[in-house]
């Protein structure tokens, strides 16, 4: 190592001057011109002290002294390397070999595949990490980034407003116009790299032209509503499997991400008359909103005043059957206990008659043929009182047992009784009770 660098040692004050002799001068002292020592040195000379060097380093035992080589062309060529150095050539050549092959090493990243050809054609793709190929020209290789998310942009650039109409009017099925603006995400398979370098021409502008193209197919399938409200994630996601299915098919090794729509809406010329339309549909679903608010209020009040009416009806209807065929079996069984009593049957139904009747009445019956002082009481007031009272149910006696007690305070009262089996009679205490004061 040490030889090596004393060979090519560029500090050397003789690098490029020849030999030096023991006394520290060199050969060609005596037939240069002198210079300057600051002056670069002679290129020749710097050549030929080189292959000096070389040559008593593998065995050429010419000195600093001998004999200079020939020059070729006289004295600006290049000198030719020094013959009978066989074991140089080899070295250099082997030094180049190894410079060769370690030319074949790359480190891909990771993200990355290395798609490597052989003479052009596609022999392998390499994964991310340290790899070797055949140095070129043999094999070259291309870096294919298959992580990246690609995105471009259909109908608009940047924003909204910055519109490409070309690309965003499209035709419905019901034969109106809409401007439809989205945006399309994309990244190669894994096992796609040698497809998309190869498959296809532009496979970038191919997923544009399939995107565009599934786009239009589908929106022409669909009713402008339909587009414009509730079909935009149904219509974005057929447009997504469509498209995958074309960029498939032409094996371009893509493979879609995302299909977002971000504006949907009519041309800017009809967009007046369209938000009539729709302020007008939205009245129209408004006004029919209110009107079912109002059946839903209303219907339910009629059915219940109708099922109302209707359990009266049937709670009337079995109140009457009630009371019909309770009298008839009131009837029948009085009927059985006449034909047994005829008398007492008949004195029971006159004082129950009478009692019914004078419940009602405010008229009281006093004997006025007693001769003892009358003490006058508000009586109809009493009476009243006690009709009340009776008819709420909080009353504490009958009619008669009050008319009584007033009676009792004043004078002492007569009491009629029908005599028994004398219709006349009856008649005569019945005149007698309603027309107690008349004689």
């Amino acid at each position: 190592m040490r030889s090596m660098s004393k060979i090519f040692n560029l500090n050397d004050p003789g690098w490029g001057r020849g030999g030096r002799n023991d006394g520290g001068r060199t050969e060609d002292d005596a037939s240069r011109r002198p210079r300057n020592n600051e002056g670069p040195p002679d290129l020749d000379e710097v050549w030929r002290d080189f292959n000096n060097k070389i040559g008593s380093l593998f065995g050429n035992k010419r000195g600093g002294g001998g004999p200079r080589g020939p020059r070729t062309g006289g004295g600006g060529g290049m000198p030719s390397l020094p013959s009978g150095s066989p074991k140089l050539l080899g070295v250099l050549v082997l030094v180049g070999v190894i410079i060769w092959g370690l030319s074949g090493f790359m480190i891909v990243q990771e993200g990355q595949v290395a798609v490597v050809t052989r003479f052009g054609q596609y022999t392998k793709t390499l994964p991310p990490g340290l790899q070797w190929r055949v140095p070129y020209p043999i094999e070259n290789h291309e870096m294919v980034n298959i992580s990246q998310l690609r995105t471009f942009e259909v109908g608009f650039r940047g924003t909204a407003r910055n519109k490409v109409l070309p690309e965003s009017l499209m035709l419905t099925t019901d034969e109106n116009i809409i401007d439809v603006q989205y945006v399309v995400q994309y990244r190669l398979n894994p096992d796609g790299a040698p497809d998309y370098l190869f498959r296809t021409n532009m496979p970038d502008e191919s997923v544009r032209q399939a995107a565009e193209t599934a786009m239009r197919e589908i929106v022409g399938r669909k009713t402008m509503d339909f587009v414009l409200y509730e079909g935009r994630t149904e219509v974005a996601t057929e447009v997504h499997n469509l498209a995958q299915s074309i960029l498939d098919r032409y094996r371009t090794g893509i493979q879609i991400s995302t299909v977002a729509i971000q504006n949907v809406q009519p041309p800017e010329q009809v967009q007046a008359a369209f938000d009539d339309a729709v302020k007008a549909g939205q009245d129209r679903e408004r006004q029919i909103n209110e009107g079912n608010a109002y059946a839903n209020q209303v219907l339910p009040q009629a059915q219940g005043q109708v099922a109302r009416m209707l359990q009266d009806a049937e709670g009337y209807r079995a109140k009457v059957l009630g009371d019909a065929e309770g009298n008839t079996a009131r009837f029948t069984s009085i009927e059985g206990e006449f034909a047994k009593a005829p008398d007492v049957t008949r004195q029971r139904m006159y004082l129950a008659t009478m009692q019914q009747i004078l419940e009602s009445s405010a008229k009281v019956m006093v004997d006025a043929d007693s001769s003892n002082n009358m003490l006058y009481l508000p009586l109809d007031k009493i009476m009243s009182q006690t009709a009340r009272d009776h008819r709420s149910g909080s009353g504490s006696g009958s009619v008669e047992a009050t008319t009584g007690a007033a009676a009792a305070a004043t004078t002492p009262a007569r009491t009629v009784t029908p005599p028994a089996g004398n219709a006349s009679n009856n008649a005569a205490a019945r005149g007698a009770l309603v027309s107690p004061y008349s004689r």
